[in-house]
């Protein structure tokens, strides 16, 4: 199997590629001493243009644990892409450090920086695409349901942002189907190709993909209820007001959560706003594993840092996935 370069979007990597990252993570989650000492020497550039609490603790926080080092560096402190081309930035940082860890708004942005550096680059987050976060999304529902195959996913509110567009992506590549449940126009709505991609892709894994209108008709079934912020960071926040009319048909309720399949558990990207996509109820309650994905966000980026770095340990522990 090729080991992928970069990680950009979950749109470039096989299924293979993911479920390699997925099974390394649950083995480094329950043997943390497989990780040690794997990245001594090794240094992580970490650049932020958005603001975050997860990402810069899981990654400074793993490399730590893996003995290496991490660089936060604010763009409000950069000539990025002004002064400097982005294409410099990226040659200039591979010359220092072994990775790149990029938090941006636009993506072409980190494409860009991807093409000119001679390290790996893993994508943070930007508008279009939240890939560390769907790994992590991935090992979480494996963890919490004992599979991925045959397990539905329901995601309700803003299905045109980074984390519904990955989770299309990632979902349907490993055989989970996804329902969405959102308000019609495309400011709402999944980008059609990528939509598209997805469904081509379900249906090499026999899953489905699914898009209702209509909120007790997508989590019919489900197994997982996800929702997400209704204002990601690039939402003005004079759209705040309309916005919550807009989706508070799709507010994550107790009632809500009744109508899904028994046991089925309640997931959240975070930072959540409880009375806005989810009451806090739902999030604080029994069914809720949002803390428990937080934290997979550490053991799946530090198996991703391994896999770029061609630093895998051995891995023991077979995935049920």
């Amino acid at each position: 199997m090729t080991r992928p370069r970069h990680l950009i979007t979950l749109a470039d990597w096989s299924p293979e590629n993911i479920e390699s990252v997925i099974r390394l993570a649950r083995n480094l989650k329950t043997q943390p001493s497989l990780q040690e000492n794997q990245l001594a020497g090794k240094t992580l550039l970490q650049i932020f243009e958005k603001p975050s609490l997860r990402t810069r603790l899981s990654f400074e926080a793993g490399m730590t644990r893996m003995g290496g080092h991490a660089i936060f560096y604010s763009l409000r402190d950069s000539v990025f892409g002004s002064k400097e081309s982005i294409e410099d930035t990226a040659r200039a940082s591979s010359r220092f450090v072994d990775c790149i860890m990029a938090r941006l708004f636009e993506h072409e942005n980190i494409v860009r920086l991807a093409q000119a550096a001679t390290v790996p680059v893993i994508n943070g987050l930007t508008d279009h695409s939240h890939p560390c976060q769907i790994l992590a999304d991935l090992v979480t529902v494996e963890e919490a349901l004992g599979r991925l195959r045959g397990v539905r996913l329901a995601f309700l509110g803003d299905c045109h942002n980074n984390v519904t567009h990955s989770l299309l992506t990632g979902c349907s590549k490993m055989g989970v189907s996804i329902s969405l449940g959102c308000p019609s126009g495309s400011d709402y709505e999944p980008q059609p190709e990528i939509l598209a991609a997805a469904k081509k892709w379900a249906l090499e894994s026999e899953s489905d993909v699914r898009v209702f209108q209509d909120p007790l008709q997508a989590v019919e079934g489900a197994d997982v209820i996800y929702t997400d912020t209704w204002m990601s960071y690039q939402i003005p926040e004079n759209q705040k007001n309309r916005r919550i009319e807009i989706f508070r048909p799709y507010q994550v309720t107790s009632d809500l959560m009744s109508r899904a399949n028994p046991g089925a558990i309640f997931m959240h990207c975070l930072p959540a706003q409880r009375g806005y996509e989810q009451t806090a109820e739902v999030i604080d309650g029994p069914a809720s594993i949002v803390f428990d994905q937080a934290e997979n966000r550490l053991w799946a980026q530090n198996a991703l840092l391994l896999n770029l770095l061609d630093r895998t340990p051995e891995e023991p522990i077979a995935s049920k996935g």
